[in-house]
């Protein structure tokens, strides 16, 4: 595929964003990369709006027994609604996160939040809590990493997830200290396992209330001397932050993080360096980092382009975006969500999703194929989600297996009267109405693919040719259809 000016601008819509909106495709081909670019960090500069589904603080108040560990005084009764609660609280802060991202024109911010919501993963019960830590990854996505570790770091849902709300002094708990260093700055093998001691040592006291707000118990912290990093002396938990935030490896491995997930999986190190040394330098200012990669020329080189296998949520919000759609029944977004591997807010592990090729096996390709049609309405939905305890939290107990087992086909048959979708079909069409229909299916190959491959006389074995609003949406929807619509 030649790297015309329309491909490059699909290229920077996908990776800074979710891809074109339908009203956008029609300008790609004119306008420069400098004011896409220049667009896009523009729409993404307000504060967003805070996401709201718990109804109040009570809420966290009634699922905060469970993370403050006194589920075990709870009746069977009391736990069952807990989780049915919990549930329906996640579910709905998981589908508007998602209206967001097909229907925002913060496009860079949320992109940004999905990176930072698998950075900082965290699978716990508790919607309030949930809510609070995406309003602050969402807030300080496009800010400085040194004020998004420290908000993240004292939020109730990592001090829950990752156990610290358990480390005292003489009885130290070491999750905490070891997934900061591991998993949120400077990578594994640049610290110690005593580095680890010392940090969940500097880390005892840092809570929170029922509430979600963050507290620190004195009377639980060891005042005493501590060796960190080479660093002496009676430090608490914002010291060690800070002695991570002034390590260089932090700075790398935050950068070279980023380019896998914007650039190409494939790290070119010495590039990775450089733009670290400038993260480096301005303070972790993520905005800047950002302005440079998408800025650059080499960000456009056709190695970098369409080398990205899509997230399921990726996936799903680039064909609502591309073609602007009702759901005759919004639940399909979660099973789709399920089926595929990605459910926001239940991470597999506190690694987050690993990405990459690990999104796609022989079963999960041939189902991506089908999803498109799954959507519109116009294939039969039949799936089974794998019984994956680890998406349920660990609380899905084996009479509850069962029960789910059994949900399935009635699920399936639920999904397959409710999937259809209303396109807004005009908006799509509009951009193509000037375009000879002898190069109709070069244009929308263009449009939808990021790579090519695709058998021009394969396309048109699925081409409905009655008329042409039809040879439109019948070969998008192949096109979309495709192994090659898995890339960005």
């Amino acid at each position: 595929m030649v790297v015309t000016n329309q491909l490059r601008n699909q290229h920077l819509l996908w990776r800074s964003g979710f891809g074109p909106k339908a009203e956008d495709l029609s300008s790609l081909s004119s306008i420069s990369q400098k004011e896409l670019v220049r667009k896009t960090f523009k729409d993404s500069a307000k504060r967003p709006e805070y996401i709201d589904v718990a109804k109040n603080a009570i809420d966290g108040v009634v699922k905060g027994f469970a993370d403050a560990g006194k589920i075990q005084n709870l009746t069977k009764e009391q736990k069952q609604e807990i989780r049915k609660q919990a549930k329906e609280g996640l579910k709905n802060l998981n589908g508007r996160w998602m209206e967001e991202m097909i229907n925002g024109d913060d496009q860079l911010r949320e992109k940004l939040s999905l990176f930072w919501h698998g950075h900082f993963s965290t699978r716990i019960i508790n919607v309030y809590y949930q809510q609070i830590l995406l309003g602050v990854i969402r807030e300080n996505a496009l800010g400085d990493f040194k004020t998004l570790l420290r908000e993240v770091s004292k939020s109730a849902a990592m001090l829950s997830f990752l156990n610290n709300q358990q480390n005292r002094k003489q009885h130290p708990n070491e999750n905490f200290a070891r997934e900061v260093m591991e998993l949120f700055t400077l990578g594994r093998g640049n610290y110690t396992e005593n580095d680890i001691r010392e940090g969940a040592r500097a880390f005892t006291g840092w809570g929170f209330n029922v509430s979600g707000e963050f507290v620190f118990r004195d009377q639980w912290h060891d005042s005493g001397e501590k060796n960190f990093l080479g660093k002496r002396g009676n430090l608490n938990g914002d010291d060690v932050l800070d002695i991570l935030l002034e390590n260089k490896k932090t700075a790398q491995f935050i950068t070279r993080k980023l380019y896998r997930y914007f650039v190409n999986e494939q790290v070119d190190e010495q590039r990775v360096l450089a733009l670290s040394e400038k993260f480096y330098s301005s303070g972790y200012n993520i905005k800047a980092l950002m302005e440079t990669i998408f800025a650059a020329d080499w960000f456009f080189d056709q190695k970098n382009i369409g080398n990205q296998i899509k997230s399921p949520v990726e996936l799903i919000v680039g064909i609502r975006r591309m073609l602007p759609m009702e759901l005759k029944n919004p639940d399909i977004q979660l099973l789709l969500q399920r089926v595929l591997g990605q459910i926001l807010f239940y991470p597999p592990n506190v690694a987050g999703w690993p990405g990459g090729r690990n999104w796609i096996d022989s079963s999960t390709l041939m189902f991506r194929l089908r999803v498109p049609q799954l959507m519109v309405g116009g294939d039969e939905f039949n799936v089974k989600p794998k019984d994956d305890d680890d998406q349920q939290m660990g609380m899905m107990e084996m009479s509850e297996m069962k029960k789910e087992k059994g949900k399935m086909a009635a699920m399936n048959k639920m999904m397959a009267q409710n999937a259809g979708a209303t396109i807004a079909w005009d908006v799509y069409l509009q951009n193509f109405a000037q375009v000879e229909k002898t190069n109709m299916i070069d244009t929308l190959t263009k449009t939808v693919l990021q790579r090519d491959g695709v058998d021009k006389n394969l396309l048109l074995n699925y081409a409905d040719i009655s008329g042409r609003d039809n040879l439109v949406k019948s070969v998008t929807l192949a096109l979309m259809s495709t192994p090659e619509y898995q890339l960005c």
